[in-house]
């Protein structure tokens, strides 16, 4: 029988004693596994007995570019750099208020920092909640104060102080709030400005050990390189490779020899991107996932519980912008015979066996999490298709704009007609 490899797992409700193993991962001991709750035992189990690279300090469960689970190896020098690089970036180490998951690399290396700036981090038990948040602001003790974020609740904080003088000034005190997971819009920036908070943007992800790039410019010894319309990265917080996986390993993390023999390592993000003036944009995925309020959902994985459903066999997931959360899903579906004219699922009394469209949301939410639940689904008489019988995304997500677009000069109309 295969024996245990040593991967510790540590389930995320007891903080001191994952704290306690980062540390000790950090110093040469035994690699961490962060279990959140609910997490599968067989994958833990699969984990703990298969070969780790060597020098994994930890593992972390992502669901990465593709939305399909997968693990990646970290060293405690790749955790290291990233840490030591995040905190020169801002002007020296602090304590950091921890308002993300600690079983996702975003939280996770809130707890390094910490650890080698020597300070206990503080935590908030319902990030959700942006009051919540700044009321954990009076368990901080240290002068520097720093808080990580994604867009969503950057959105909450924001409202909470336009309205708060009190909730603004305690926003305005942190040092830096660091927003990554996607994309912040410009009317997010603006609106800090305007507050006054001092906003960083974080690019990177857990093959990067955390975020390696910050408004743009690469922090520590990061290297950026767009090759095919495709950012890739390089520098010492790369991770490892994947756990059990040396076919994607070698895939997404390649190396180029130089005239003069010098290797450098390069990570494939699937991001589409450009740089300008040495600044990165990131322009977009090269796949078919959407990032909703910081999280990875694979539509490909949508369409698969959804099409689960009876009356859904024939729904199509696509990302549509949202102000809040980035992208959230929209769903389109082949209208069926008596199908209810909002879009918002087959009438019952013409399918009776047929799902509502708050029984498909819910489905959704539970077997793929909240970021992933449709936010809308639109009918259509027939969804264009190519050839080979695959749904035609390009002119299915472009009839779908045209929709959204008439929904919309339809809203401004009726606004005008009531002034």
């Amino acid at each position: 029988m295969t024996q245990p490899n040593g991967l510790r797992a540590i389930p995320t409700e007891d903080r001191a004693w994952l704290m306690a193993a980062l540390q000790d991962a950090l110093a040469g001991g035994a690699p961490v596994l962060p279990v959140a709750p609910g997490t599968d035992p067989d994958a833990v189990h699969a984990l703990q007995h298969a070969p780790l690279p060597d020098g994994t300090a930890l593992v972390v469960r992502t669901s990465g570019s593709s939305g399909i689970p997968k693990a990646v190896a970290l060293s405690a020098a790749a955790l290291r750099a990233s840490a030591a690089a995040t905190h020169e970036a801002f002007g020296g180490p602090g304590q950091w208020l921890v308002a993300l998951p600690i079983h996702l690399i975003s939280g996770l290396q809130l707890l390094i920092r910490s650890t080698l700036a020597g300070e206990d981090p503080v935590f908030v038990d319902d990030p959700g909640d942006p009051a919540r948040v700044l009321a954990a602001v009076e368990a901080m003790t240290a002068e520097r104060r720093y808080l990580s974020l994604v867009p969503v609740q950057l959105s909450r904080l924001l409202d909470l102080a336009a309205a708060d003088p009190d909730a603004a000034a305690v926003l305005r005190a942190f040092d830096a709030v660091l927003v990554g997971g996607q994309a912040v819009s410009v009317a997010l920036r603006q609106r800090c400005h305007e507050l006054g908070v001092a906003l960083k943007r974080s690019y990177g992800m857990t093959e990067t050990a955390g975020g390696c790039v910050y408004d743009g410019v690469e922090i520590g010894d990061t290297r950026v390189r767009i090759r095919a319309g495709e950012v890739q990265l390089g520098g010492s917080a790369l991770a490892l490779g994947y756990v059990a996986d040396p076919a994607l390993t070698a895939e997404r993390f390649i190396t180029d020899v130089s005239p003069a023999g010098v290797e450098s390592r390069w990570y494939r993000t699937g991001d589409a991107g450009e740089l300008l003036g040495g600044m990165l944009t990131v322009t977009g995925r090269l796949d078919r996932v959407v990032i909703s309020g910081g999280i990875n959902v694979s539509l490909d994985e949508v369409e698969r519980v959804v099409r689960e459903l009876p009356g859904w066999e024939s729904a199509v997931a696509l990302g549509a912008p949202h102000p809040e959360w980035g992208e959230r899903v929209t769903l389109v579906v082949e209208t069926q015979r008596g199908a209810d004219p909002a879009g918002t699922g087959v009438d019952a009394a013409a399918d009776p066996a047929a799902a509502s469209f708050d029984a498909v949301r819910e489905a959704v939410r539970a077997r793929l999490g909240v970021a992933a639940a449709p936010e809308w689904a639109t009918e259509t008489d027939e969804i264009p298709r190519l050839a080979g019988g695959k749904p035609d995304l390009v002119a299915l997500g472009e009839w779908l704009g045209r929709v959204r677009d008439s929904f919309r000069e339809t809203r401004r109309a009726a606004g005008e007609e009531r002034s």
